[in-house]
């Protein structure tokens, strides 16, 4: 059975909208030669200007109203694609802290079985071990923020198993964050995703998370040392679309620059030949806030 192709809906809202906006140049144009020209002097009368105004306004209207909808669907179409990689980095923490709490119930039981045999030295071996990886984690244990939390254990995790090296500086609680916790956790994520593909095949790769905030914003930085980024192409990598890993991909630091931009932050990039390193922040009061307040007051 032959499977149709799946509707890219921001690909079908940008072609209406470059659709409609030549409709509309057109419209506009062909109005103004008539009006305007010599051609068809019988419809410069009243008449004739009455009606070409007319269809003028008719096909403008038609044009705007098409790319007003366009642009809404290309946003609706952002959204959902930014809601199903959230969904997707959901199920991956929830994978990582049930493989976790595996793991700790097996450490229990290899402790208890040393201690029933007698086996006290290589119970205390073992639980030395043990308490070195239960330290590992509590490095990603110093925000008052659960769900961050958990997202940089899990990724610390995953950088393991890549060998490589994550340095975690946490100067800030983040406890009272103005943007949900799951969109902080959308934005660290898409760029711990790309520090640990930009480094595969890296020398020594090495990952810094440093969090951090003050009276006016909270702030982050995701640092790599894999190969910098071309200054050419420092803003266009925050482009919708523009990504060197295939087709459908390119989407992740357009969202996490626009979840911040949103909340009135940023999201910028610094990249040489040692280091590659995104920059974030977001005020402690969003924009959103406080133009509630303006309007209630």
């Amino acid at each position: 059975m032959k499977v149709k192709p799946q509707l890219n809906m921001n690909k079908a809202a940008v072609y209406a909208i470059v659709i409609n906006s030549l409709e509309l140049a057109a419209a506009v144009a062909l109005a103004a030669l008539i009006l305007l020209g010599d051609t068809a002097p019988s419809l410069r009368g009243p008449l004739g200007k009455l009606m070409v105004i007319t269809l003028t306004v008719i096909v403008s209207s038609g044009a705007f109203m098409d790319i007003k909808e366009a642009v809404h669907a290309r946003r609706m179409g952002l959204q959902l694609q930014s809601l199903d990689e959230t969904v997707t980095q959901m199920t991956d923490l929830n994978h990582a802290l049930r493989a976790q709490r595996h793991d700790f119930l097996n450490h229990l039981q290899v402790v208890y079985s040393l201690i029933e045999m007698g086996e006290y030295e290589e119970a205390n071996r073992y639980i030395e071990q043990v308490y070195g990886d239960i330290q590992q984690v509590s490095k990603a244990l110093k925000t008052a923020c659960a769900p961050v939390n958990a997202l940089l254990r899990a990724k610390m995790a995953e950088a393991e198993q890549k060998n490589v090296k994550v340095e975690l500086t946490v100067h800030a609680a983040w406890d009272n964050l103005p943007i949900p916790a799951w969109e902080m956790c959308r934005v660290l994520s898409n760029l711990i995703d790309n520090a640990l593909d930009a480094m595969a095949g890296a020398p020594s790769p090495t990952l810094w998370i440093d969090l951090n905030e003050d009276v006016r914003s909270y702030s982050f930085t995701v640092k790599n040392n894999g190969p910098a980024i071309p200054a050419d192409k420092q803003a266009a990598i925050f482009e919708a679309g523009v990504s060197g890993k295939g087709e459908g991909r390119g989407m992740g630091l357009f969202i996490a620059r626009e979840t911040l931009r949103q909340a009135g932050g940023d999201l910028t990039v610094q990249s040489d030949d040692s280091l590659t390193a995104f920059l974030g922040q977001v005020p402690r009061i969003v924009k959103q806030q406080e133009q509630r307040k303006d309007t209630s007051a």
